[in-house]
């Protein structure tokens, strides 16, 4: 049997001010630190071990696995940063508050945008500074693999690889990995894991700063799933994050 820790990174400032997130790299609010600083404390607390960690490159996922190493003592182990981990791009839409863009676009759109598996936002403009391809992070990828605008099913095409080439052979290994990402990151692992329909991924609300547990069987099929913490704050992360996506 293998165990796999997964953590959605704290809140971020965005996530505060409802605004479509994506790929812009924001910065955890002071709540999104103090939920990195427990969900190490409560992983320390279990006795969790691990050999190494992925992230993706945005800070506000790379924070929070630093303030759990921390919490831990294991601020040496190798870490992996590698964009294909990083959250859904949201196109055209970074940056906008939720909201407005309702009460711009209606909230069906916004409604079909933010929840449909296949349909993508409205793309960025490729000559946007903004883009991918003009950003220092991702100066060593192809620029044709960078995405102007991404569905969960995008999301979930670039995540596959990294985890079929390179994280699930490392566990199958034995290696003890730690991975901090996001909402729509995790949400690819979850459906690859547990093998749900998109329209049952979609259902699927991943609160931050909570350490979820899978423990696998020698194929990787998920043996058993739960929240690391106290049961009444994950109930209230749990129902908060449920109404974040219910928020216009």
């Amino acid at each position: 049997m293998f165990k796999l820790v997964v953590v959605r990174h704290g809140e971020s400032i965005w996530n505060q001010e409802n605004r479509f997130t994506g790929w812009k790299d924001v910065e955890l609010s002071a709540k999104g630190m103090n939920e990195a600083t427990l969900a190490g404390r409560s992983l320390a607390r279990a006795g969790f071990e691990f050999d190494e960690a992925y992230t993706s490159v945005l800070k506000r996922a790379i924070l929070t696995l630093e303030i759990i190493l921390k919490e831990m003592d294991l601020l040496w182990i190798p870490v992996t940063k590698d964009w294909r981990l990083n959250e859904r791009h949201y196109g055209a839409l970074q940056g906008l508050n939720k909201a407005e863009t309702a009460a711009l676009h209606g909230e069906e759109q916004v409604k079909i945008w933010r929840r449909s598996y296949n349909t993508p936002p409205p793309m960025m403009n490729l000559t946007d500074s903004g883009h991918p391809m003009f950003d220092k992070k991702y100066k060593n990828i192809d620029p044709k693999v960078l995405p102007s605008g991404e569905a969960l099913s995008d999301t979930v095409k670039r995540f596959l690889p990294l985890w079929n080439h390179e994280m699930a052979l490392k566990i199958k290994k034995g290696r003890k990995i730690l991975i901090s990402a996001h909402g729509n990151s995790i949400r690819a692992l979850i459906q690859h894991l547990e093998g749900l329909t998109p329209e049952q991924i979609m259902e699927v609300n991943v609160p931050t700063g909570i350490p979820l547990v899978y423990e696998l069987d020698n194929d990787l099929k998920v043996l058993s799933k739960n929240y690391l913490g106290d049961p009444d704050v994950i109930k209230a992360a749990m129902e908060h994050v449920a109404s974040q996506g219910k928020r216009k």
